[in-house]
This record gives structure tokens, C-alpha cells and sequence, in this order.
């Protein structure tokens, strides 16, 4: 009887998965900076923008999802965080749910990561949806570094929020939080070398 072969999981582009990961935030960004040329009333921007943004997250996992059949980790519980907190935010016409999202989905995945740990289990290759090949101890480093990280950008979050402006935080979660990340994960680099898998290429 033959069997046949499972065909290998395919991915986004790398312009195009930052683009679908990035256009929701810039659309919430540009929301709330522009709606009161529409009108909008400047306590009643942060709505708008949240409702956009909720909108602009839905058709970023539809385009995902019908691009490679099936989505990712990270972007998924993202996504429905957004929609829980985004929604309750419009029913309650309360800004602080959409403003407690990110430290929710931080320390929703801190947790994860480092509750992995506690018990053996490296979950970043989950969450990375396999994108680098390492060493069980690498795998262990940078799972652990990561849990880390995602509990200091949940205080972050808590901490900006509640001392500064609405446009300020606003600001900071679109073009704050990313630069952050990103020089967080470029630091990673030496221990992502160290602890590559020498087989990888084989």
C-alpha cells in the first residue's frame, strides 16, 4: 500500500508576512491620527481607530490563511485578542481593553514559553512555526530569553499606558514596540550560530 507524502507546509514571503503583520497597526495608527479630519470627535477617535483595526486584523488572517492554508501561532492568538478586546472595547465604548491587549497577548505568550520550560518542553519552535533549525540547548536559550522578553514588553506596555498620553501610546505600539523587537531578536543572532544544528543542511 503506498502512502503518500505530506506536502511541505508552505510560507509567506518574508515583505509580504510583514506586511500583513504590520498593515493592521499601521491602519490603527493612521485611524486615530486622521479621524478627526473626518469629523470625529477627539475623545471618540480611539473607537474608530479600534474599529478599524479590527476590521483591517480579520481581513489580515483571511488573506494569510487563503495564501498558505493555514495560520500560525502567534498572529492567530493575536488576532483573536484583538477581536475579544477590540470588540469589548466598541460594545463598552471603553478605550482601556484595547490599550490592556498587548500586555495581555505578552504575557499570555511569556507565560507559555516559560511555563514550557518548567516542564522540558521548548515551544519557541512552535511559535517561530519551525523557522530555524538548533540544538535542544539552543532551542532551551532561546526559549527562555524570548519568555523573558514577552514579560518585559507586557510591563512595558502597562507602564506606558498609564502614564502618558492616548497619542503617545499609540505612537508607541506602532512604531515603538517593533523597533524594540526587532533589535531584541538581532541580538539573538550569536546564540541562533552557536547552537545551529550541524545537520541542518544535510
Amino acid at each position: 500500500m503506498q502512502i503518500e507524502s505530506v506536502p511541505p507546509r508552505r510560507h509567506l514571503p518574508p515583505l509580504l508576512k510583514l506586511a500583513l503583520e504590520m498593515g493592521p497597526l499601521m491602519v490603527f495608527f493612521f485611524g486615530n491620527a486622521y479621524a478627526e479630519r473626518f469629523g470625529v470627535a477627539a475623545d471618540q477617535k480611539i473607537f474608530v481607530a479600534t474599529g478599524l483595526f479590527v476590521g483591517a486584523t480579520v481581513i489580515a488572517l483571511t488573506i494569510h490563511y487563503l495564501l498558505v492554508r493555514h495560520l500560525p501561532i502567534m498572529p492567530l492568538v493575536s488576532g483573536v485578542v484583538v477581536l475579544v478586546f477590540g470588540g469589548l472595547t466598541l460594545y463598552l465604548q471603553d478605550k482601556t481593553f484595547i490599550m490592556v491587549k498587548p500586555t495581555i497577548v505578552n504575557t499570555l505568550f511569556g507565560l507559555i514559553l516559560l511555563g514550557g520550560l518548567a516542564f522540558g518542553k521548548s515551544l519557541l519552535s512552535v511559535v517561530l512555526d519551525s523557522m530555524f533549525a538548533l540544538t535542544e540547548e539552543g532551542w532551551r536559550k532561546l526559549t527562555f530569553r524570548w519568555g523573558l522578553f514577552f514579560l518585559f514588553l507586557a510591563v512595558l506596555n502597562e507602564v506606558v499606558w498609564r502614564t502618558q498620553s492616548e497619542d503617545f501610546w499609540v505612537n508607541f505600539k506602532v512604531f515603538g514596540i517593533m523597533p524594540i523587537t526587532v533589535l531584541f531578536a538581532l541580538a539573538q543572532t550569536p546564540l541562533l550560530t552557536r547552537h545551529e544544528r550541524k545537520d541542518a543542511g544535510a
